[in-house]
């Protein structure tokens, strides 16, 4: 029985006028952006920024909550808001423990697939991982560092801010790069314990994110070595990248992304996405984000930061593959 066309255009359009509707109710209530890590620390000021400045942009009646869920590296935040209706009301800022390393490192234990459960929004900001080793390691560049593990393997102890840490992944990427290096990895409890070991030469180098090490490498507690970055650090011009100092190629970096339930309609990803991005672009918000280690990022779209997260969560997967990494529950 064939459909009269008036009523096929309906079927067709309904889905679209519905998407429509709910973005133009939007937002009817308050925003929760959930942190899943608990407050302080350079995510947790990212975000708030973020949520401050974004807020008077959505509307005279529009009000953005943040709240910590923390828990299980990030997963009890994460599926929280997985689980919240797709309307626009909940967001999740993202990180490599959430979407990258911990889903790769427990693939059976993590309650979500870190890629199709969620809708991308925006990249927020990004911040190198350095390689650290303490001020009076022989060692004066990576290449030395690298030559020495070779010669001596297992016998130098490294440092990162735990076991599934973006840090953590980074070094075994120098590892497998490298050529086989072997080294004891010893976690820690954040990068305040990273800073400590460094300054009192407890490891012989660390994999940390920039933000945690910079303070005691401008006081001279320690040395940074190379950035996992593409490219060197306005914060640090004289340290090379990895990638040019010894290991072409090598890239590692953290970052923090806007992410929404699956299914969030187009119409408020675009305009999430276009209000976060000019937030990131004023010249106030890059200056203090920069101060805590964090690279703005604003010119992010929902397309790039689909096509970033599965490339990220596809590149940890690779490491913990080659490596052979296993982690209990």
């Amino acid at each position: 029985m064939s459909i009269p066309r008036r009523r096929l255009a309906a079927i067709v359009v309904a889905p679209f006028l519905g998407h429509a509707a709910k973005a133009q109710g939007w937002p009817a209530r308050p925003i929760i952006f959930t942190i899943p890590f608990q407050a302080g620390g350079s995510a947790d000021l990212l975000a708030r920024l973020v949520a401050e400045r974004m807020t008077p942009r959505l509307g005279s009646n529009a009000r953005i909550v943040v709240e910590n869920r923390a828990g299980a590296g990030g997963l009890i935040g994460s599926e929280h808001v997985r689980r919240q209706p797709a309307d626009g009301h909940a967001l999740l800022l993202a990180t490599p423990s959430t979407h990258g390393t911990v889903p790769a490192l427990q693939p059976a234990t993590t309650p979500y697939d870190p890629v199709s459960d969620f809708t991308p929004i925006a990249i927020l900001g990004r911040a190198p991982i350095a390689l650290a080793v303490p001020k009076d390691s022989p060692h004066g560049d990576a290449r030395a560092l690298i030559e020495a593990l070779r010669a001596a393997p297992g016998r130098a102890n490294w440092g990162s801010s735990g076991i599934g840490s973006v840090g953590h992944l980074a070094g075994e990427l120098m590892a497998l790069m490298g050529g086989g290096l072997q080294a004891v990895h010893v976690p820690y409890r954040g990068g305040a314990g990273i800073a400590e070991a460094l300054a009192k030469s407890e490891i012989q180098f660390a994999w940390e994110p920039l933000g945690s090490l910079a303070a005691g490498a401008k006081d001279g507690l320690f040395r940074i070595l190379a950035m996992g970055s593409p490219n060197r650090h306005p914060l640090f011009p004289e340290v090379p990248a990895m990638r040019e100092a010894a290991l072409p190629g090598f890239e590692a970096s953290t970052w923090n992304l806007m992410l929404g339930p699956r299914g969030l309609p187009p119409e408020i990803v675009g305009r999430l996405s276009s209000i976060v991005n000019a937030v990131l672009a004023e010249a106030d918000i890059i200056a203090r984000l920069a101060a805590a280690g964090i690279d703005a990022v604003s010119d992010s779209t929902p397309g790039r930061t689909a096509e970033f997260l599965a490339a990220e969560y596809a590149k940890f997967r690779d490491i913990v593959q080659k490596a052979d990494l296993k982690i209990s529950s």
